[in-house]
């Protein structure tokens, strides 16, 4: 059969097993370097409470939290696009 892509879609080359990771939407199980990961800012306060008080001087902390997605799920929010043929050869990084 065929493959339909050079690298089999990882990361992972001539290294054996890899560590699987979940989805964080689906619960997926895929292998780490297959991964979408997304660091997006947090914040518990509500973004209009969080003006007010920054306004009054508080200091409020943001967190970073790592999202890991599988490929279906990144391409349905998407954080990463279906490109065309000719340009899935080119070797860019994904831009996320």
């Amino acid at each position: 059969m065929p493959k339909k892509r050079k690298n089999r879609g990882r990361h992972k080359g001539d290294k054996g097993h890899e560590q699987t990771l979940h989805c964080d939407n689906c619960g997926k199980l895929i292998p780490r370097s297959k991964a979408v990961r997304v660091t997006i800012p947090y914040s518990p306060v509500p973004p209009d409470l969080a003006r007010e008080l920054e306004k009054q001087g508080a200091i409020i902390p943001k967190y970073y939290i790592t999202r890991t997605y599988c490929i279906n799920c990144a391409v349905f929010f998407g954080l990463i696009k279906v490109r065309p043929r000719e340009e899935r050869k080119k070797r860019a990084p994904l831009a996320v």
